[in-house]
């Protein structure tokens, strides 16, 4: 089978990856990618908001499954458009993507669902939000209620500041806070079936110890040996499927990847978020640890045959990933930045390094977005993975690199 995978991320090189060693995957495509997904994949020149090019190249090429990275292509509807010629996309509908591109519309179906998620009211103006803040109290939670490329939301103690994020965001989603550690928990599905994935966390604030603005996220770790054992089976008993239920009764079926940011609060598991495409960073770690091979379980989604297909298998051990930015972030990013050392981190055992905000500039390949790259490791245990990972960072550099020094410290 041939596959096309498109965006140009660290997701999608990551997803590159696996098709790539994929035993049912004859060639790989990639629109637009990025350098480092080159040397796996053909790369064509499209623009991946415009679903008639994305349908354009998936037939000239011949592709038997077309997946859709980023969560912006899929609100604009890129999976509907590739759908309509007869292509298995993997990716929801722009009508199920809705579950990520407003934050209002998903309390809703959670809601109805009857899915456990903090309390929240929905704001248009300062006088709305200056209730809500008052009546849900610190810490504040102000979340932009369309995509912000997980930058959109603010978590603080300080009113000027809830107010001040809130006026930036137009329509605004006030919560309460949830408190505990969160977890992200991603399940493949055809509308109907449900596989959750094993869960992962990730690092979303710019420092250690969450300090500093939030970005897309720093970095990310799987599996979890502090969870709860029994986390994914009561998450897709009381989140993922009823979900997944909730949308196909409304007749929007969402087929894909169903992502749940979890927070695990004193008073029991709560849903922070849902996204609807694989995230960014866990996804590299996840991928990293997958035994089974990929495009089936892609297919079986975007085909209505999941339950066709084996549940996902995992390799032992851990994987962990760590980013790295480029001088700015996540205020701004420094392009052009030259970046060395790749090959002699790739060259440990354990580490290899997924590209994201990456451009070939003659010879040298360059920084061009804010986070750059990820280097992730894999190893016995979370101890020896956040080695693996940290010994091939400390080979990449390029001018104004920045890292966490934390992720996955002191898991054992």
């Amino acid at each position: 089978m041939k596959t096309l995978v498109i965006g140009t991320g660290g997701r999608e090189h990551a997803l590159v990856r696996s098709l790539a060693q994929d035993p049912g995957v004859d060639e790989v495509h990639a629109a637009p990618g990025n350098p480092g997904m080159a040397a796996l994949a053909t790369l064509h020149d499209v623009d991946p908001m415009d679903g008639a090019q994305v349908a354009d190249l998936a037939e000239r090429v011949g592709a038997g499954l077309v997946v859709v990275g980023p969560e912006a292509p899929l609100v604009a509807g890129v999976a509907d458009a590739v759908a309509a010629r007869g292509i298995p996309v993997f990716g929801p509908s722009a009508a199920a993507a809705h579950l990520e591109g407003s934050k209002a519309f998903a309390k809703e179906v959670m809601e109805a669902a009857r899915v456990p998620t903090a309390r929240a009211l929905v704001c248009e103006d300062d006088e709305e939000v200056e209730r809500a803040l008052v009546e849900l109290g610190p810490p504040y939670v102000v979340k932009d209620d369309g995509l912000a490329a997980g930058k959109g939301v603010v978590v603080t103690e300080d009113h000027a500041e809830a107010l001040a994020h809130a006026r930036t965001c137009g329509r605004v989603v006030i919560e309460e806070y949830l408190d505990g550690p969160e977890v992200s928990l991603f399940a493949i599905t055809d509308g109907t079936t449900v596989y959750p994935l094993q869960p992962a966390q990730d690092f979303k604030r710019i420092g250690d110890g969450e300090t500093g603005p939030n970005t897309g996220g720093m970095g990310a770790y799987t599996p979890l040996p502090w969870a709860p054992a029994d986390l994914v089976a009561e998450t897709l008993a009381t989140v993922l499927q009823p979900t997944v239920d909730e949308m196909r009764r409304r007749g929007t079926p969402f087929a894909g990847l169903l992502y749940a940011g979890l927070a695990l609060t004193s008073r029991g598991l709560r849903v922070v978020e849902f996204n609807a495409r694989f995230g960014d960073p866990e996804t590299q770690p996840l991928l990293a640890l997958l035994a089974s091979p990929l495009s089936p379980l892609l297919l079986g989604a975007a085909t209505g045959t999941l339950a066709e297909v084996a549940f996902p298998r995992w390799r032992p051990g851990a994987a962990v990933a760590v980013v790295m930015a480029s001088a700015g972030y996540p205020e701004s990013s420094s392009v052009g930045d030259v970046i060395t050392g790749l090959d002699a981190a790739e060259a440990l055992d354990g580490v290899h390094v997924i590209q994201a905000g990456t451009a070939q500039r003659g010879d040298d390949l360059v920084t061009a977005g804010g986070r750059v790259l990820a280097v992730v490791g894999t190893g016995a245990s979370v101890e020896a993975a956040r080695d693996a990972a940290y010994a091939g960072v400390a080979h990449v550099q390029f001018p104004g690199a920045q890292h966490r020094t934390d992720i996955a410290a002191g898991i054992t």
